[in-house]
């Protein structure tokens, strides 16, 4: 069966991320945009991370420009927006589409395992997965969900670890 280890993407800084390398940890991963109303999200998801990281939850931003060309900035640009105006220290990963014929292959896996309400699709910025420790896809959250509203799933699935 394929979990989320089984992919890798470029970071932001133009490395490799082997996702192998979050073996044994959780994983929420989103799709952002710097210039989108959902943006201050990235100050609840810097605030999961730093609350939750040493307890085994990474998070993962991976920008993309196909929502209303929101986030329309290059790799550098953006991760300079991120962390100077939300302090953004969670793994960013270089933009990449959600959608479409050149969809990454990390969504095109989500979206397999976890489709939306009425699309498999991405429909806006900020739609978030949560996998578990095993590497498999637990659920999936709306752009309008804040992050501080995960809290919850993400403790019942850190107790379950």
């Amino acid at each position: 069966m394929t979990t989320i280890y089984d992919f890798s993407a470029e970071r932001i800084d133009g490395t490799t991320q082997n996702f192998s390398d979050y073996e044994g940890q959780m994983l929420l991963i989103v799709n952002t945009a710097s210039k989108c109303g959902f943006t201050p999200q990235f100050e609840g998801l810097e605030t999961l991370y730093q609350h939750y990281k040493d307890q085994g939850l990474i998070i993962i931003g991976f920008p993309c420009n196909q929502f209303g060309n929101q986030d329309p900035a290059n790799n550098d640009e953006i991760g300079a927006f991120c962390q100077k105006n939300y302090g953004v220290s969670f793994p960013m990963m270089a933009k990449v589409d959600v959608n479409g014929s050149d969809v990454h292959p990390v969504f095109k896996w989500l979206k397999n395992q976890k489709g939306g309400l009425l699309t498999d699709g991405i429909k806006w910025n900020f739609t978030k997965f949560l996998i578990n420790s095993k590497g498999q896809v637990i659920d999936r959250y709306a752009p309008t969900t804040k992050p501080e509203a995960l809290k919850d799933d993400i403790e019942r699935a850190l107790a379950a670890k």
